[in-house]
């Protein structure tokens, strides 16, 4: 069976393959996953394994595809360590460019290096060093300084410099010679209270792309996948950017075994933006690590409580006991998909307040005064649900709802107004990927997805 593309998402325990046909419609064909080989020394074991897969679900002999591109998660995803001036402003800025790239945020720094902080660089290994500080034409020695530090660490680590523009050509001196290639680009923060994330999170994505080859078991990667590479979460912003422009404000929440990830595009109301203590992006993405369903479903068994989860189910702690000792990754029984629907309610619940902003009153002389603190959800239009658990479960569409009405008065969240979707056949990080050769095609497949008319 011939198709038009194919799409890997090699994900840390499973690689699954999508078939898409682009004419003379574009139309999603099926699905194909395998155990992801990263272990075996070479991902592409793994990679023929899910094509294979996808020959059997479709019940054809073998499958040939015209191209192959990919999104990755695998080996630890793309592994960032940031390093700014001042926490709230120039770190702020590079660390929303590197979470809504995808990035794994594994280690953040403000002010100058210190040795301690460069011994951790250099055990984290990261895949890409993002070096921030400074206003254009502001405060230069912080991000010469630590400039210089990375530069002399001589790792073989792409750098990226997203600084005051200043610096650049002093920059690019220290790092003449070294191991790490440098990459300058436009400075993440210009002016007081101004970001400009876009620039550097696309930067991102191509360092991504190109080095991506270089971590453990992707050596050979580039012998099957004929297109681009993205890291998986920053796939999902992508797709949701591309929709954005095409339905408006919008929420994506994908939950995960080990992660709930948040991902919003809405410039918010104008009333609040009067009142914000600080910029907030356009497009913003949050990672919630201690709210996964599956590898960390204790944590949110214990930030619930198993007393409440006993109210909740209507169960006996015997009950309780035996499900959580015998929790499997894809529930079975209706009372394990019950708990798994609590565990999900309470992890988007949970995500969603933390990605949110909220108002804050002061008290003073002259009387009550109300600010804002954080990303404005207030006018998003539609809640998009991703991810196993939320396009899965019987109740998705209710618990999605729930972010409405669990609003304590002072949260800026999205309101029952909002529209609920779900990526019905779980294909947005496919999407988002695609969209960066295909992007008219990759819209149309989501809002098939999504059922969008």
């Amino acid at each position: 069976m011939k198709i038009d593309l194919l799409v890997a998402e090699i994900g840390s325990t499973t690689t699954v393959v999508n078939a898409f046909n682009l004419n003379p419609r574009p139309s999603f064909i099926g699905q194909g996953q395998s155990p992801t080989s990263v272990d075996e020394g070479d991902v592409n074991i793994g990679l023929k394994g899910a094509i294979s897969n996808l020959a059997n679900c479709l019940r054809v002999d073998d499958i040939e595809y015209n191209e192959l591109i990919a999104t990755s998660s695998a080996a630890g995803g793309l592994r960032m360590t940031i390093h700014g001036l001042v926490y709230d402003m120039t770190v702020k800025a590079a660390k929303e460019a590197a979470l809504g790239a995808g990035a794994n945020i594994k280690y953040i720094t403000a002010g100058k290096l210190r040795n301690s902080d460069l011994k951790k660089v250099r055990e984290i290994n990261p895949n890409i060093i993002l070096i921030a500080g400074g206003v254009d034409y502001g405060e230069r020695d912080t991000a010469l300084y630590n400039s210089e530090l990375i530069a002399n660490m001589d790792l073989n680590i792409p750098v990226i410099y997203a600084g005051n523009i200043e610096n650049q050509e002093e920059v690019k001196e220290l790092f003449m010679g070294k191991k790490s290639e440098l990459y300058i680009v436009e400075n993440v923060y210009p002016k007081i209270d101004e970001l400009n994330i876009e620039p550097t999170r696309k930067i991102i994505q191509d360092v991504f792309e190109k080095h991506i080859i270089h971590g453990p078991g992707m050596q050979k990667v580039r012998d099957m996948v004929t297109g681009p590479i993205m890291p998986t979460p920053g796939a999902v912003m992508e797709a949701s950017q591309i929709l954005y422009g095409d339905i408006g404000d919008l929420l994506t929440i994908d939950v995960g075994g080990a992660t709930t990830d948040v991902h919003s595009v809405t410039e918010g109301s104008e009333e609040i933006s009067r009142i914000l203590i600080n910029p907030e992006p356009l497009a913003k993405r949050t990672v919630e690590g201690d709210l996964g369903v599956y590898v960390n479903m204790h944590n949110i068994v214990d930030m619930v409580g198993k007393e409440e989860l006993l109210k909740e189910l209507k169960i006996s702690i015997d009950e309780l006991e035996t499900m959580i000792s015998n929790y499997r990754p894809i529930p079975k029984s209706e009372l394990e998909k019950s708990f798994v629907e609590k565990l999900t309610w309470h992890g988007v619940i949970t995500a969603v307040k933390r990605h949110a902003g909220r108002l804050r009153y002061l008290y003073g002389p002259s009387g009550k005064k109300t600010l804002a603190e954080g990303k404005d959800l207030t006018k998003v239009k539609t809640i998009i649900g991703t991810g196993g658990a939320l396009t899965r479960l019987p109740h998705r569409v209710e618990i999605l709802r729930e972010i409405a009405l669990n609003n304590k008065g002072n949260e800026l969240l999205p309101t029952k107004e909002a529209k609920i979707l779900i990526d019905n056949y779980y294909i947005m990080a496919s999407l988002g990927v695609m969209a960066k050769k295909y992007p008219e095609e990759a819209l149309k497949l989501l809002k098939d997805s999504l059922d969008i008319e």
